[in-house]
């Protein structure tokens, strides 16, 4: 078997992927989280709504975003309508990520659009969206990585690492996840 190339790695000399422009936005950003919206109490959703908007963000009414959530660049950001992030999700938000209606992702979630080109000397960065479908549960300390989507009603079981798309309407776990039966919701939600 033929030994692996010895080329050397050197991230010494590359420039950062992202213009000045964004660069600003993100600073105005992180002064307004840092002053606004992670300060504000738990239960007012509505005005880290209002902030998320100002910054691009694509928000649906009634939306639960946590003032502990994370958020790398909100104009990346779309949620349906009472969809849910929750304490300390963090939405590394390099791509777009959008969350469906009525859809939740649960505590300390990771949701990550980016990685880089490991085949590549200067470590290019490659950007993926990613999709959570209406009424899917992402379950607490999930990873989901770049340019996966997880399906209408699929449930994530917690601590998965999702690496490929889930289907609709299935019960995930592990890592990576891998549907384990169908999600079948009672009659009358009881």
């Amino acid at each position: 078997m033929d030994e692996p190339s010895r080329l050397c790695v050197d991230v010494s000399h590359c420039p950062s992927p992202h213009g000045a422009r964004n660069r600003l936005a993100r600073c105005a950003w992180g002064a307004a989280c840092l002053l606004l919206f992670r300060p504000s109490p738990r239960v007012m959703h509505s005005w880290r709504r209002l902030l998320l908007r100002i910054f691009g963000a694509r928000i649906g009414r009634g939306a639960r975003i946590h003032p502990r959530c994370r958020i790398w660049a909100p104009w990346n950001l779309e949620m349906g309508d009472y969809g849910c992030l929750s304490h300390d999700v963090d939405c590394y938000s390099v791509d777009k990520i959008r969350i469906g209606a009525h859809a939740t992702v649960s505590q300390y979630c990771y949701l990550c659009t980016a990685t880089h080109d490991e085949s590549d000397p200067g470590m290019r960065l490659v950007t993926a969206p990613i999709e959570v479908g209406d009424q899917a549960w992402v379950c607490a300390d999930v990873f989901v990585g770049p340019g996966v989507t997880i399906g209408e009603g699929a449930v994530v079981g917690a601590r998965s690492g999702v690496f490929g798309d889930l289907p609709a309407w299935k019960v995930c776990v592990g890592t990576p996840a891998r549907p384990v039966r169908d999600r079948c919701l009672k009659e009358g939600g009881k």
